[in-house]
């Protein structure tokens, strides 16, 4: 028997990892982030912990019809070693908010409990616009910020506009890195009820 499933799902966060997809890591792309091996990293990192402890993952994928993500084209695929498992959610939107989706805003503001961790790409669209309409929604999201990346903006590097990114959404939501939010979160589980 599985005791993390009697958890309580208003405490239990969903793990959203938003857009790893072909189009951001693909060279001579014009959307590819040249720097993202860190960040896939990290996100790996928070897969693997959301996983070993029976944390719902959410993912996220911006599809269009148009010279960008475009499922025709192959962009919009996930990134090697971030397909989603069989118990895993996917939500697909035309939109920069993963609550431009039906079905995520259904699942976060009645079936998850209205607590998520996001991570993914990019930090100042899809990322940041998500956390926006969460906390108007008073949803409580946590940012993970080294499990992110950003494009060059207004002749700022990816790397600067990506710290604008995370001082923005910082005025919205707890911005943590990826090891900081592992350490925090171990789940308690009776261990009464493991004998």
């Amino acid at each position: 028997m599985n005791l993390k499933v009697y958890q309580d799902p208003s405490i239990t966060p969903t793990l959203v990892l938003v857009d790893l997809q072909q189009e951001y890591v693909e060279s001579g792309r014009s959307l590819g982030i040249s720097d993202t091996e860190q960040s896939l990293a990290n996100c790996h990192a928070l897969l693997q912990h959301a996983r070993n402890y029976g944390l719902p993952v959410a993912f996220t994928r911006w599809v269009q019809q148009s010279t960008f993500f475009n499922n025709g084209q192959g962009y919009s695929k996930w990134i090697e070693g971030f397909e989603p498992h069989g118990s895993d959610m996917i939500f697909d939107r035309a939109m920069p908010s993963c609550y431009s989706n039906e079905q995520f805003n259904e699942m976060m503001c009645h079936f998850g409990g209205k607590n998520a961790i996001i991570a993914g790409f990019t930090g100042s669209i899809a990322c940041l616009s998500t956390i926006l309409d969460g906390f108007h929604k008073r949803h409580d999201i946590k940012f993970i910020f080294d499990a992110s990346a950003s494009h060059s903006l207004n002749g700022m590097t990816e790397g600067k506009a990506h710290e604008s990114a995370c001082d923005l959404i910082s005025l919205y939501a707890p911005v943590l890195s990826t090891q900081e939010w592992i350490k925090s979160y171990v789940p308690i589980i009776n261990n009464n009820w493991k004998k």
